[in-house]
């Protein structure tokens, strides 16, 4: 009890001394390694966008959204679009200027656009044709087809100096944004400054250092009182602290898996569908025959909401997606669809056992957790899956005939369209066999719709309408399990701002609006 005593106020001593020497305008935040950008601070190299989308701080974007997700503006003063889509119109901010003291101007914005086109392996441009700079203040952007959510796209884009651009920018970047890159040390930590001539509201912290750690690690930096904000998961976060709270934040960083919804079959000498899985009966019994709440309890230590959408809580979700947990009604399901329990317990139609494989990444914890208690879950309405660890060089094809665990969650609905809609010129989607007409024509009409008010109706209807859809009782060609909780030790004293329902990936997130945080007196 000696030890533990001394070892106690040590750490104390520690984390007193750590307040002590950072200024009261300073904050020092932990990320997971893989947040850290290896191409570095360029917008067409994915800062900013991609799988985890972020504000990019260094950079300023044209609209940026709201803790509702509702578009508002930053750069454009107003924008419009022509009646058949194919034409948005962006007024621009005058008297903005780079940290290089060169003024902002609508021709900044197209050519970043075009070398977005260009360049970005990580964001989706084929939908544009070009960018155009009208005069200093306004640009157009030309589309190859209507594209309503495209405020969601403004919202990610970090506008760069035409005038220094080169194929260093990324580790030198200059910006508008709220803050200046000062130091990069790779491998380490980023550390920014507030930008003094920004031009809107005052940013309190005026100084932010990234740390980029393991996990452990970062637990370790808390409880020694060396960092403000330290990123944690679900099995540290009952550790008690001293100095420091736990934040939870909302997410739809969901994890589920696809079903292969068509009969195997051969393509090119590749193995695509499922002759268990395409059978709707199956899908329809396993959306109701897992237990979610167990899930989160067991797997997330109670960090998580059920997710029955890839896009739950979101303007464009259809909150006709929520399943309540029936085991009973999932086996009379099968049974009225032919699928009757053999001896060993597991069910069977003609000839074949309601059997597959469940695959999860071999390096991710929590996903194998949630293959192996889906297996357990499953076994009980008399379905068997048999898990396996695969590596991401193999899983995309793998998914094309296998059931794998995977992790979504975006600030827009396009999320929805490439998981769902029928790729062009092919027969079904992308990541795994499925296809129906009446979804994909609700997609498409929400891409062309008016208004982003009007397209959130159609995203929802390509979701259920009432009689066909993506989830519910319509196709179901993935099953949704949980929406993990993003998780931080934060020091006493420092005042998080509310935060925007996080997206998939824990890491720049939460810095999202760290220039309204602040220190308690």
């Amino acid at each position: 009890m000696m030890l533990t005593g001394c070892a106690g106020e040590k750490k104390a001593d520690t984390a007193k001394q750590a307040k002590e020497t950072r200024e009261e305008n300073e904050v020092i935040v932990t990320m997971p390694v893989t947040s850290e950008p290896e191409a570095g601070f360029d917008p067409a190299s994915g800062w900013g966008a991609g799988e985890h989308v972020h504000e990019p701080l260094i950079q300023s974007t044209l609209t940026v959204t709201t803790e509702e997700l509702e578009v508002e503006n930053d750069l454009a003063e107003g924008y419009s679009v022509s009646e058949d889509g194919l034409i948005w119109t962006v007024d621009i901010k005058q008297d903005v200027f780079f940290t290089d003291g060169e003024p902002l101007t609508a021709g900044d914005v197209a050519f970043t656009y075009n070398v977005c086109k260009e360049k970005s392996s990580v964001n989706d441009f084929t939908m544009l044709n070009r960018a155009e700079a009208v005069d200093e203040d306004t640009v157009r952007f030309y589309m190859n087809t209507p594209y309503s959510i495209w405020p969601y796209t403004m919202a990610t884009v970090g506008i760069v100096p035409e005038h220094a651009y080169d194929e260093t920018y990324g580790e030198n970047p200059i910006g508008s944004g709220r803050y200046i890159l000062k130091q990069w040390d790779k491998g380490q930590q980023v550390i920014l400054e507030a930008n003094p001539e920004y031009y809107g509201s005052e940013v309190k912290i005026k100084k932010v250092t990234i740390l980029f750690m393991e996990e452990d690690a970062s637990l370790a930096a808390a409880m020694s009182g060396q960092v403000d904000v330290a990123y944690t998961s679900a099995s540290y976060a009952e550790q008690e602290v001293e100095g420091y709270g736990l934040l939870e934040v909302e997410t739809v960083d969901n994890r589920g898996f696809n079903l292969p919804a068509v009969p195997a079959y051969e393509d090119d000498g590749m193995k695509k569908g499922n002759d268990v899985t395409s059978d709707a009966a199956i899908r329809k019994a396993i959306n109701i025959g897992i237990d979610r709440e167990e899930m989160i309890t067991n797997v997330l230590n109670g960090y998580g909401t059920p997710a029955y959408s890839v896009c739950d809580k979101l303007p464009w979700y259809n909150e006709a997606s929520q399943v309540e947990y029936d085991p009973e009604k999932a086996k009379e399901i099968l049974e009225e669809a032919g699928w009757e329990e053999g001896k060993d317990g597991i069910r069977e139609k003609d000839g074949v056992k309601a059997e597959f494989t469940l695959l999860f990444s071999h390096d991710d914890s929590v996903r194998q957790a949630l293959a192996e208690d889906t297996a357990n879950q499953l076994k009980e309405i008399g379905i068997a899956v048999e898990t396996e660890s695969v590596g991401w060089d193999t899983a995309y094809d793998r998914a094309q005939t296998d059931a794998l665990v995977w992790g979504w969650g975006a600030h827009t609905p396009m999320e929805v369209y490439n998981i769902y809609h029928t790729v062009p010129g092919e027969k079904y989607a992308q990541y795994s066999p499925y296809a129906n007409m009446a979804v994909d024509t609700y997609m498409e009409e929400a891409l062309k719709a008016d208004t982003l008010e009007e397209s959130y109706e159609l995203w929802k209807q390509a979701q259920w309408d009432g009689k066909t859809g993506i989830v519910q009782e319509g196709d179901i060609p993935w099953i949704w399990l949980c929406n993990a909780e993003h998780l931080y030790f934060v020091r006493d004293g420092l005042q998080v701002a509310e935060q925007k329902i996080h997206p998939h990936g824990h890491g720049w997130s939460i810095v999202n609006n760290v220039d309204q945080w602040e220190w308690n007196e």
